[in-house]
């Protein structure tokens, strides 16, 4: 009613207001003819509601505050013998109110106290890089694992996908290091069998002599193996290794677990 009163017509406060245009035309002759009476529920045939708000309530406060006795969470059928309703009553009670006790989420905080600091930094190179800046985003992936299966895989057939022996020998791990030029498109990939500092600077070293690389700094992306983060300036690929980090100290503008770096030529 008050976007009515806006002197705007049934559809565009159905559009504002993301509702069916019969529902606007409804409440507004309901109003007009009946003023505010009008604005009230009117009465719902079939059987009146059997729930009342008590036992909404009820079911909303002991879901939110307690935990029964021998379990981590409610479940609707020993919160219905609690309260005195049925399962199908408390799951629609939990729909209602957006309630999931089966389900937990994880978070971490930060003990670093130049965390927003750092947050700060990383951000702003992507909403207002630096002017001749080179942005490289680093991220780690788990080791690759070369796997012998101890018998042949079976080929996949109608309706059976491929199956193999749940039985293998290691051979070891190998690091993949990649980086992609988003300005060509352009994929640089190297496989080392360990993922130390000058493995991780090969990669940049590579890119630098390539002739297609053009003459201003491009921003590029990069996956790599747990090892030092790295730097570009001048032209030049430098690593900081654990050793490089424990001397420099606090010279480093960025720790370890910053993995987003910002250099300027």
């Amino acid at each position: 009613m008050l976007a009515c009163a806006e002197g705007r017509n049934n559809t565009a406060v159905a559009a504002r207001l993301r509702v069916n245009r019969g529902t606007v035309n409804k409440w507004r002759a309901r109003f007009l003819a009946r003023r505010l009476d009008g604005l009230g529920d009117e009465p719902r045939p079939g059987l009146p509601r059997t729930i009342t708000d008590a036992q909404v309530e009820e079911v909303v406060v002991r879901t939110l505050e307690e935990v029964p006795e021998g379990a981590t969470h409610w479940s609707k059928r020993e919160l219905a013998r609690r309260v005195g309703i049925s399962p199908t009553s408390v799951h629609r009670i939990w729909r209602s109110f957006g309630l999931q006790p089966h389900r937990a989420e994880d978070f971490k905080i930060s003990p670093d106290p130049l965390l927003i600091d750092k947050i700060r930094d990383v951000v702003g190179l992507y909403l207002a890089p630096p002017a001749n800046a080179a942005v490289f985003a680093v991220d780690e992936k788990p080791q690759i694992q070369a796997l012998q299966r101890t018998a042949p895989a079976l080929p996949m057939l109608p309706g059976v996908p491929e199956r193999r022996s749940h039985d293998y020998v290691r051979h070891g791990t190998a690091g993949l290091f990649a980086a992609l030029n988003t300005a060509t498109g352009k994929v640089i990939g190297k496989l080392s069998p360990q993922h130390r500092a000058v493995d991780w600077r090969s990669i940049w070293s590579r890119k630098s002599r390539t002739p297609s690389a053009p003459s201003p700094p491009v921003p590029a992306t990069a996956r790599r193996w747990p090892m030092a983060a790295t730097a570009v300036s001048s032209g030049r690929v430098t690593g900081r290794g654990d050793q490089q980090r424990k001397n420099a100290g606090s010279s480093w503008p960025f720790s370890p677990g910053c993995r987003d770096r910002r250099t300027s030529r």
